[in-house]
């Protein structure tokens, strides 16, 4: 008798790969600040089996400052601009919240862009959107600013209110002529959260579904991983899995992850123990 999988209609997430262009981001500060590393790790991460690059010109780990918007570009457009032209069948999403990274991020080829403020720092950001009806944005939820999100944050209902701030935000959205069609979801993880909070949150995703929207879910090493084990942001690859799994479990659409081959041989994996056991 065949066995039977207990995961037996999976669903299997595009991975976004990430591309720190930083000095400090938690994980890989450094690594691929030289334009030449960091388009070799864009293409490793297309042939690993990423279906969009997340381009970062600014870390916005915990503790973190803001950097000028000009430094910014200067780290990710020339980056951007040669992995348009090698992979035109990519997706390019920059992760900024600053207008004028975006607009040249559009401009070069990008056509997500990933604010971690939810179109609430940047009024120009907003318009902006609204006149590049081809871009999508992803909204994700942050208590604080990175400076001091992890200070001390609280909720009541961790899950309602991010439920809440999703709607909020999607309404503001569409009063601004940007419609749902164009927007994902991210409730943040590891953004003014908790080791409670984010274990809330990861056991509760398909409560965000009833938006209808792609949702978004960035654990990839994250700190809540190492809270539990002591492990380092280069060694969390088996939590960073099981957050994965759980995530697919409950539809989620997109993974960001930093480790596209070990994510990719895990679904198909997952995927060849389903039809077998099918």
């Amino acid at each position: 008798m065949p066995y039977q999988f207990f995961y037996a209609d999976p669903h299997i997430p595009r991975l976004m790969g990430i591309l720190n262009v930083t000095e400090d981001s938690f994980s890989d500060g450094g690594a691929f600040l030289e334009p030449d590393m960091a388009f070799s790790q864009a293409e490793r991460m297309l042939q690993e089996g990423a279906k969009l690059i997340d381009i970062g010109g600014e870390s916005t780990r915990p503790g973190s400052q803001p950097i000028p918007a000009d430094i910014e570009i200067k780290r990710v457009i020339p980056v951007l601009k040669r992995i348009a032209a090698a992979f035109p069948q990519a997706g390019i999403s920059i992760d900024t919240r600053k207008y004028e990274v975006a607009k040249e991020a559009i401009a070069c080829g990008a056509t997500i862009i990933n604010d971690i403020s939810a179109l609430r720092d940047d009024p120009r950001l907003t318009e902006l959107l609204a006149e590049n009806p081809h871009v999508k944005v992803i909204l994700m939820h942050m208590q604080g600013e990175p400076a001091t999100m992890q200070e001390a944050p609280v909720y009541e209902d961790v899950v309602a209110a991010i439920s809440a701030f999703f709607a909020e935000r999607i309404a503001f959205a569409a009063l601004n002529g940007i419609g749902e069609e164009r927007l994902l979801l991210d409730p943040g993880i590891g953004f003014g959260k908790t080791l409670k909070h984010n274990l809330t949150l990861l056991a509760n995703l398909d409560k965000f579904k009833v938006f209808g929207l792609p949702l978004v879910i960035g654990a990839s090493r994250k700190s809540f991983i190492g809270a539990l084990d002591g492990s380092s942001a280069q060694d969390r690859i088996g939590g960073t899995l099981a957050a994965a799994l759980v995530a697919a479990m409950q539809k989620a659409d997109i993974l960001r992850v930093h480790d596209v081959r070990a994510h990719h041989q895990f679904f198909t994996t997952l995927q060849a123990l389903n039809a077998e056991g099918a």
